[in-house]
Parts: C-alpha cells; sequence; structure tokens
C-alpha cells in the first residue's frame, strides 16, 4: 500500500464506500483505482486528484495533504545522479542496494532529518 492508497482507503471507510463505488463516482475502473492503492500504478495525475477530493468533499489542507501523498507515492522513483559528487553516487548506489532490508525505524530517523532540513525553524514537539 501507498502513502496516497492509505489515506483514500482511510477516506473511504471514514464515508463509507467501497473501491468500486468510488470509481464509478469518479469515473475510473475499479482496477486501476486498487492498483493505484497499492503501488501498481505511477503518482496520479492532477485531475484524478482533484476527483477525489471532490468525492471525498476535503477541506484545502486535507486536500494539499492528499495531493503530498500522491507525489509521495510513485512506485518508480528514479533519480538523476548526473554532476554530483562521488560522495553522493556511493550513497545512492548503496542505498539501491540495501534499500529493502532498511528497517522502518531507520527509515523514520531519515525523514526525521530531512524534515529538520526542510523546516529548520520549526520547534521540537
Amino acid at each position: 500500500m501507498t502513502p496516497f492508497g492509505a489515506a483514500v482507503q482511510e477516506l473511504r471507510r471514514r464515508k463509507g464506500v467501497s473501491q468500486k463505488e468510488m470509481a464509478e463516482a469518479i469515473g475510473v475502473s475499479a482496477a486501476y483505482l486498487s492498483a493505484l492503492e497499492h503501488g501498481r500504478r505511477g503518482a496520479p495525475s492532477f485531475e484524478f486528484l482533484q476527483r477525489v477530493a471532490g468525492f471525498f468533499n476535503v477541506i484545502w489542507d486535507e486536500a494539499d495533504d492528499l495531493f503530498r501523498l500522491a507525489r509521495l507515492s510513485d512506485p518508480r522513483v528514479v533519480i538523476d545522479a548526473a554532476g554530483l559528487s562521488a560522495a553522493h553516487l556511493a550513497f545512492l548506489n548503496r542505498l539501491k542496494a540495501e534499500f529493502r532490508e532498511i528497517p522502518a525505524s531507520v527509515i523514520a530517523e531519515m525523514e526525521e532529518v530531512l524534515e529538520k532540513r526542510r523546516f529548520p525553524d520549526k520547534e521540537e514537539r
């Protein structure tokens, strides 16, 4: 399940609708919606995301979060390392080789580092 898929699944649960019902309402097949939720399709289009937000009648902030999760849910990640330092390239290749064995706790730590770099002035909670 992708981050976007988990969010959509939760929205469907709260609204009490099945994948099939949602798919019919927004004009896609249930198979497409299932594949999207489970990471077997690429990131959804902006138009699709707008239909999802409209279907769930989500507020602006929640829609923004949904769109962010969609960007983080593309299962085909490609990184262009051309022009980067040797250290960057070595790190990316090591990450690629060891990625599936990285524990969730380490991923959470790496997320914290990235978040602190993105919002350096954010206070600790």
